[in-house]
C-alpha cells in the first residue's frame, strides 16, 4: 500500500505499521486508510459533511479491532488537519485516548498544539526533529522553507505559531502553502491571520486587499 510522505502519512504510517504483514492488508486496514485520506482531502477543501462521514467511517472500522491505540493514531490524523486549519482544540479527540497510545504519538500529539518546550525531538517523525531541537536549544528562526511536504508545513506553521515563535515571512509562507494547493479551510484560516496583523498595524490598503482575497475563496463560482 503505497502511502505518500506527508503529516497525514506520518499518522497513516503509525496505523499501518501496527498490522503491516506480507499477505494483503485485511479489509478494515484498507477502508480505515482510505477514509482517513479521504476525511483529510474533504476537510482541508472544506467539506465538513464529507469530512464528518469519512472521518466516522475511518473510526468504525478501526473499531472493530479494539484497538483503542490505533483509534488513538487516527485521531492524530484529524488533529493534524485541524491544526493546519487553525483549529486548535488541544487535540480532544485523542487526549481520551492518550494513555493507550505510545510515547512517540503522545509527542506527536504535543508538537500539533505547539508544547514543544521539554519535547523529546528524537521521538517525532524524521522531519520535526531538527526544528525542535533547534528550538529547545535556541530562539533562532524556524526554517519551514526546510518541510517540503505542503501539509507537514502548515501544521509545523500552526506549532509555531500557538508558541510564539511564528514570524511575518512564515505567515506569508503558510498562506501560499495553502493557496497553492488549492486547500479553503486553511487558505481563509491564514488569510484572517494576516488581515488581523495589517489592521492591528493600520495598514488598511493591505487588509483590504487581504480581505478581497478571502472572499474570492469562500464564495465558490456558480
Amino acid at each position: 500500500m503505497k502511502i505518500a510522505a506527508s503529516c497525514l502519512s506520518v499518522s497513516l504510517t503509525l496505523l499501518l505499521a501496527a498490522c503491516g504483514s506480507n499477505p494483503p492488508p485485511p479489509d478494515w486496514q484498507s477502508n480505515a486508510h482510505g477514509a482517513l485520506q479521504s476525511f483529510s482531502s474533504a476537510y482541508l477543501i472544506g467539506n465538513t459533511r464529507v469530512a464528518d462521514q469519512e472521518f466516522a467511517r475511518a473510526r468504525n472500522e478501526i473499531a472493530s479491532t479494539g484497538r483503542a491505540d490505533l483509534l488513538a493514531r487516527a485521531e492524530l490524523v484529524r488533529c493534524a488537519a485541524r491544526a493546519a486549519s487553525l483549529e486548535f482544540d488541544n487535540c480532544a479527540g485523542f487526549q481520551p485516548l492518550a494513555q493507550d497510545a505510545d510515547a512517540g504519538e503522545r509527542s506527536y500529539a504535543a508538537y500539533l498544539n505547539g508544547q514543544w518546550q521539554g519535547l523529546d525531538a528524537n521521538l517525532l517523525p524524521q522531519q520535526y526533529r531538527a526544528l525542535v531541537s533547534a528550538s529547545a536549544a535556541s530562539a533562532d528562526k524556524s526554517r519551514l522553507d526546510d518541510i517540503k511536504d505542503p501539509l507537514s508545513r502548515l501544521v509545523t506553521a500552526a506549532a509555531l505559531l500557538q508558541n510564539g515563535r511564528l514570524t511575518p515571512a512564515e505567515i506569508v509562507s503558510a498562506t501560499e502553502t495553502a493557496s497553492a494547493q488549492g486547500w479553503r479551510r486553511p487558505l481563509l484560516a491564514w488569510l484572517g491571520v494576516q488581515a488581523q496583523r495589517a489592521q492591528a498595524a493600520g495598514d488598511r490598503d493591505a487588509e483590504t486587499k487581504i480581505r478581497r482575497r478571502m472572499d474570492l475563496v469562500s464564495t465558490p463560482l456558480p
